[in-house]
């Protein structure tokens, strides 16, 4: 497969302005991004809202749908909204982590297994997994399949056995989060041979190893992630003056490493999406 997928990450739900002044926080600055991460090469952006005041972490619908709205006015990228709610409590959890899939994006993160994240748990109860896939399903959304250790993939076949994943499986490996799986070489090519044949996957780095996974998942022949959520820094000591900046570094790694950027056309034919028309004519990015 030549075609690399590059997905920026904007934010997350956990990265500050402390950590990086760029970090965006109001729907205006996270549209911007994606747009800006468009035009530099990306064909998918992955999208997290914060209180625009404070930027704490938010699933308040009305900052996604404004998000989305201002996105989708300006370019065609594909749109892959969270399901995480990391920092939600309470009885209503599953339904307010799934409010996103309402607003029928390309793409949402499923995150169907629970993890410690060094300071907390990240909790995706088995229930968490098959309401989730089933609710994308019923709104046309196919799942991001993020995976934090192999264990995460058996669960996933799981599903995909059972009809609730449509094909081909879009498989996240999302590498060296503690205290997920570590990212190195070998455990990478561990869960890229855990995966069902056919599968689409692409992985990220936290952190220092962000541009070491780029480079293997492109080796590898899987597509890439970059972005704020997991690495503020393009280089060491040199903080990324925008996500755009962290796309540009992708395109050229891709480039450099003999494959070839994927538009946002062929990423939808990639990730076996429907073709989405514009609520108005859009440029057209050329990576």
């Amino acid at each position: 497969m030549d075609k690399v997928i590059i997905t920026a990450a904007l934010t997350g739900s956990r990265t500050t302005k402390a950590h990086n002044p760029a970090v965006p926080y109001t729907p205006q600055e996270i549209a911007e991004d994606a747009v800006a991460c468009w035009q530099a090469g990306a064909a998918v952006v992955h999208i997290h809202v914060r209180d625009p005041q404070t930027g704490a972490p938010s699933m308040d619908l009305a900052l996604f749908r404004e998000v989305v709205e201002r996105i989708r006015a300006r370019c065609d990228v594909v749109l892959n909204l969270t399901t995480s709610g990391l920092h939600l409590e309470g009885p209503d959890v599953l339904e307010r982590r799934l409010a996103p899939v309402t607003l029928h994006p390309d793409l949402c993160s499923l995150d169907i297994g629970s993890v410690n994240f060094r300071d907390r748990v990240f909790l995706n109860p088995p229930e968490w997994g098959e309401v989730a896939a089933r609710r994308m399903r019923e709104h046309g959304v196919k799942p991001e399949i993020e995976v934090f250790d192999v264990g995460h993939v058996a669960q996933a076949l799981d599903l995909i056995a059972r009809g609730l994943v449509e094909e081909p499986p879009y498989f996240q490996l999302c590498m060296g989060v503690p205290w997920g799986i570590p990212a190195t070489p070998e455990n990478l090519l561990f869960l890229r041979s855990q995966l069902p044949p056919g599968a689409r996957w692409s992985v990220l780095g936290v952190g220092r190893a962000q541009w070491t996974m780029v480079a293997l998942g492109i080796l590898l022949g899987g597509h890439v992630r970059v972005g704020f959520e997991d690495n503020v820094y393009l280089e060491r000591g040199v903080l990324a003056a925008s996500n755009a900046q962290m796309v540009e570094k992708a395109v050229r790694l891709v480039r450099d490493l003999g494959r070839e950027v994927a538009s946002v056309d062929e990423a939808r034919a990639i990730l076996g999406l429907p073709a989405r028309p514009l609520a108005q004519a859009a440029p057209t990015a050329t990576p």
